[in-house]
């Protein structure tokens, strides 16, 4: 399946422009993405583009990923009801750093032929001089064009209004292309949907100063079966960096999306092939109880995203919280996994008498009372890092996960978690 037929079954194409399937069928041709460093991190979000690159090259084209160093400095207006905050150039800096990191993930910058690049426009945007670009490119640009591009409009009637600077981003955008057109004869832009006006410019930009013909496909916006936004929970973005979305909810957040999502998000985030996709859907027809389709996606967009070992270490913890019996549980990995969870210190010294497991319970906050804590024991409902406790038991330094975590567990889902001190 080539590039255009696979993101069409994929539902992965809102626009297109007339040619671009003759353009990739005539050889391999260059395609960029542009990734705004508002954070350093990508987000779940940002997967769409990040694939659309990675199938752009896995069906022998180049992919280039472009970090935007300048224009991050202005920030895009598309989809945004009001002005960004500006960031620091150190901020950029430090953003455009982990961003790099990243996407290394997902691409291969070594491959002879199709290898992606990796560039910064704060390079050309930096030097850029205002004089020289209003004459050779702002020239070029209608204010009745730019004021009829929807995202503009949106702002125009709104009480804010939109700033210069930001009324200036699809100017630079547009230039972005050009120079990528000039130094790696780069013929298509891609992106979402909400990016549409923007591609067209560099497009027509490209077409004025150079008579060349360049592409531009644009994806649908991603929102879940009720309209929301994608990428979102209710603790925040789901980040690709695991400092700041430890693997284990980043598994768990693909894991629970809705039922009416998950066949479609297959398509959308995973190398599946149709066969295999048409499979899954089948068996969760059947049997939607047992929700395959979240598993496999889980799975297969963790340890995209997160490496086997990321992805071992979430169904680890998953398997932990769901009752199981698991050996090589690492302290971060599950303390991530219980991060609300009330949480005691108790100093290591004290644990290396051996603290009677009665006490723990009662320290923890698992009950109120030793003759209560007595009781849960003895009704078999009182839990030690999965394992039940008996009466008698008492718990020393070494039974601490890593040496450092003890996992409390009441019934089926009442956690506390010990941090040993000292």
């Amino acid at each position: 399946m080539d590039f255009v037929e696979d993101l069409r079954w994929r539902g992965l194409i809102e626009e297109a422009t007339p040619g671009l399937e003759e353009a990739l069928a005539e050889g391999p041709l260059t395609g960029y993405v542009g990734f705004d460093p508002t954070a350093p991190s990508l987000h779940a979000g940002s997967l769409l583009p990040v694939l659309a690159l990675a199938r752009l090259q896995r069906a022998g084209h180049r992919p280039i990923a472009v970090v935007g160093g300048g224009t991050g400095m202005v920030g895009d207006p598309s989809g945004k009801s009001q002005e960004r905050q500006l960031l620091s150039a150190a901020a950029i800096a430090e953003n455009v750093a982990g961003l790099r990191a990243q996407l290394g993930r997902f691409l291969d910058f070594d491959d002879p032929r199709t290898g992606a690049l990796l560039v910064d426009n704060a390079e050309w945007l930096g030097p850029l001089g205002l004089m020289e670009f209003l004459r050779d490119v702002g020239k070029h640009f209608t204010v009745n064009a730019m004021t009829a591009r929807e995202s503009v409009k949106r702002r125009l009637a709104s009480e804010e209004g939109i700033s210069f600077t930001e009324f200036s981003y699809m100017l630079l955008q547009a230039y972005d292309y050009l120079v990528l057109h000039d130094r790696h004869g780069c013929t298509l832009q891609m992106g979402g949907s909400d990016q549409w006006g923007n591609i067209l410019s560099g497009i027509d930009l490209i077409r004025r100063l150079r008579g060349a013909k360049a592409h531009g496909l644009v994806s649908p916006l991603v929102t879940d079966a009720a309209g929301r936004k994608f990428g979102k929970t209710e603790a925040g973005a789901v980040w690709l960096d695991p400092e700041r979305t430890s693997p284990y909810h980043f598994y768990q957040f693909w894991l629970n999306v809705a039922d009416a999502d998950a066949a479609r998000y297959l398509r959308y985030f995973t190398f599946l092939d149709r066969g295999r996709i048409a499979e899954i859907e089948a068996d969760f027809a059947r049997a939607p109880e047992e929700r395959l389709a979240q598993r496999v996606l889980a799975e297969e967009v963790t340890r995209m995203t997160h490496g086997a070992d990321g992805l071992a270490r979430a169904e680890r913890v998953t398997d932990f919280l769901f009752g199981k019996e698991v050996a090589e549980l690492r302290a971060d990995d599950l303390a991530a996994g219980l991060a609300d969870a009330p949480t005691t210190e108790i100093p290591r010294d004290e644990l290396a008498a051996g603290l009677p497991a009665v006490d723990l319970l009662v320290r923890a906050g698992v009950e109120g009372s030793k003759g209560a804590a007595r009781r849960l024991v003895a009704s078999g409902g009182a839990y030690l890092n999965g394992r039940r406790l008996e009466d008698g038991t008492t718990v020393g330094p070494d039974d601490a996960l890593d040496g450092t975590l003890l996992v409390l567990r009441k019934g089926k889902k009442t956690y506390r978690l010990v941090r040993v001190a000292g």
